[in-house]
């Protein structure tokens, strides 16, 4: 056996490829050492790495959803938005979903040291390609074993729209009222006509989203949040 020439530096830190089998550890460590890498994500100890992203399929869809969120976290004190920010579910589980709420203090969730959230937020949203998507299926699942109490995904190519409750350790899809308005179950307020959404009518979406806003709901969730103080550090 030869040695390597001490001119050719050893590859020390893989990386990563879509189907690798590996730990949430190694996992991490191979993706911080990517970072031309902007998606990769650990589903059941498999990698899965993002295709670029196309603004029609993609984008665009993402742009809408945030939008929606973001006026809600404005109005919203004691919550916190997430766009596209890595989550430590589980030994084998570290999803980067396209979009996230979570309840800043006293929530499901917690900011690690290092900046990632750890736990399941109460609700994630995903902006999946079909019915196919590996959000309808091995996401799902684990987003439910680890108790995201309510998950959104907007499957782009069936121009449809899925929100699933969390109940009795089952997501139950939640029925939009009477006028098409879907109407959170965790974060009262947070209202959103979905065919309003799909159709790109941002005006709508955020006209009735101020409409649940306004809601007695919310006020009294706004106070609720506001009473809760942080656990200390020390």
């Amino acid at each position: 056996m030869t040695r390597s020439s001490p001119m050719i530096p050893l590859l020390s830190i893989l990386p990563l490829e879509s189907g690798d089998k590996v730990t949430r550890a190694e996992f991490e460590q191979r993706y911080e050492a990517m970072p031309q890498v902007k998606k990769a994500e650990l589903i059941e100890g498999i990698v899965y790495m993002a295709s670029p992203v196309r603004i029609v399929q993609h984008g665009d869809p993402h742009a809408r959803i945030m939008t929606w969120l973001g006026a809600y976290w404005a109005a919203t004190p004691g919550v916190q938005l997430g766009d596209n920010p890595t989550v430590r579910l589980d030994a084998d589980n570290e999803p980067q979903p396209d979009a996230l709420l979570r309840i800043a203090v006293a929530g499901q969730s917690t900011i690690s040291v290092d900046g990632y959230v750890e736990g399941a937020p109460e609700l994630i949203v995903e902006i999946a390609a079909s019915s196919a998507s590996i959000d309808v299926h091995e996401k799902l699942k684990v987003y439910r074993r680890n108790q995201v109490r309510e998950y959104l995904i907007w499957r782009v190519y069936d121009a449809a729209f899925d929100w699933f409750c969390l109940h009795e350790g089952k997501y139950i899809p939640l029925d939009a009222n009477s006028e098409g308005i879907f109407c959170s179950e965790i974060f009262p307020g947070l209202w959103l006509a979905k065919d309003a959404l799909l159709s790109g009518d941002l005006a709508r979406v955020l006209t009735v989203l101020q409409q649940g806003l306004a809601t007695v709901e919310h006020q009294n969730f706004v106070g609720q949040l506001l009473k809760i103080e942080p656990k200390s550090t020390h």
